[in-house]
């Protein structure tokens, strides 16, 4: 593991971060999944940065995955948005108890060998308000059933192992590693999003799907993603990758400013604008400061649909060409209206959007 990047500076992360935005203009559609730059990610130890090192990872600090998340979302937002899921399944595998999956699989998904997914977003924000939960388990003598759907899953097509949640008929929620190819589990192919098509995120379908007791990671308990060291739903990540698409954005617009003076102050404010936010994410991710995460989404969400506007102004007509990442930039900038974004999030942007004075300030 002489190439693995350990740590978030240096070249060896220079060369990858080169490496993921050469190809990140082929990830377009469900046709077109990021298995070439995943597997150059594996190679390079990325999906190591986030499991401590004594089950054998680099052991990253808060602040350094942040730092390293960053780079990448810069370079490739469809890719790292993909990690996050896969690092989603891999650090609830490597919190839980049980021992048995990590054991059986968490080395071979650290090396890139086989790929993980989560599906849980049915018990945070999407759908939590059903009455009737999407995906349920029934208990039997061997372990559960799981009858239902989970509406969100990043590359369920294309994953050996799911970590995903499901309600019993009381309430309690278990959350249970599931082999991509269990009898009954059907994952549909992906999606055609305004934007990140190519993560392949859909839903997944289990007709009476046979979970054994020792794939169990969690529960059966209340608000089974709120317990373990892996449970970080939300946070700071969806927060880090829209100001790493601005950082894209903004390095265009710097390109541009160079042969033309009229773009340099426009250049030089959002960088700091940029580099203020970024700051903020790192102080909070390590603790100096304490931090309203709900803020600074909001202010991620904001600055990432200006700074990809203003690339695609400075492109002109050549970035409304398809293909050109000015335009692409635009488009995966949407995603952060949508994805994980809490409602009162939402409904700021709203009211900003409408003229209407928000009745929650989000700064």
């Amino acid at each position: 593991m002489s190439t693995s990047i350990t740590d978030p500076h240096g070249d060896l992360l220079d060369d990858l971060c080169r490496d993921l935005r050469s190809n990140a203009g082929k990830w377009e559609s469900v046709s077109h999944w990021p298995g070439e730059s995943l597997k150059r990610c594996g190679d390079a130890g990325v999906f190591r940065w986030f499991v401590q090192k004594e089950q054998h990872g680099f052991g990253w600090s808060d602040r350094e995955q942040i730092e390293g998340y960053l780079r990448l979302a810069e370079a490739d937002l469809v890719t790292t948005f993909v990690i996050t899921q896969y690092m989603g399944a891999i650090r609830r595998i490597a919190a839980s108890e049980n021992q048995y999956v990590a054991e059986r699989w968490l080395d071979r998904l650290m090396n890139g060998e086989l790929f993980a997914t989560v599906g849980i977003s049915h018990l945070t924000t999407s759908r939590r308000h059903l009455k009737d939960p999407v995906l349920k388990a029934v208990e039997d003598h061997e372990g559960y059933r799981l009858v239902g759907m989970s509406p969100w899953v990043t590359g369920g097509a294309h994953a050996d192992l799911l970590v995903v949640g499901a309600t019993l008929q009381d309430g309690r929620q278990v959350l249970v590693a599931v082999p991509g190819d269990s009898e009954g589990l059907r994952a549909q192919p992906g999606c055609e999003l305004v934007a990140l098509s190519a993560s392949c995120t859909d839903q997944v379908f289990f007709d009476q799907v046979r979970v054994d007791r020792s794939m169990v990671l969690g529960g059966p308990t209340e608000n089974v993603l709120s317990t373990g060291v892996g449970a970080r739903p939300g946070g700071l990540q969806t927060s880090t990758l829209a100001v790493g698409l601005s950082m894209a954005a903004a390095k265009y617009l710097e390109g541009e400013a160079v042969a033309r003076s009229d773009l340099a102050e426009p250049a030089a404010t959002l960088r700091g604008e940029i580099t203020s936010l970024r700051d903020r994410l790192l102080s909070a991710s390590d603790g100096q400061m304490a931090v309203d995460a709900s803020q600074i989404r909001a202010e991620a969400n904001r600055l990432v649909l200006r700074s990809t506007q203003a690339a695609l102004m400075a492109a002109k007509g050549a970035g409304f060409v398809q293909g050109h990442p000015a335009g692409r930039w635009c488009q995966q900038a949407l995603f952060f209206l949508v994805w994980s974004c809490p409602q009162p999030i939402s409904h700021a942007h709203l009211c900003e959007l409408t003229n209407v004075t928000p009745s929650l300030d989000l700064g």
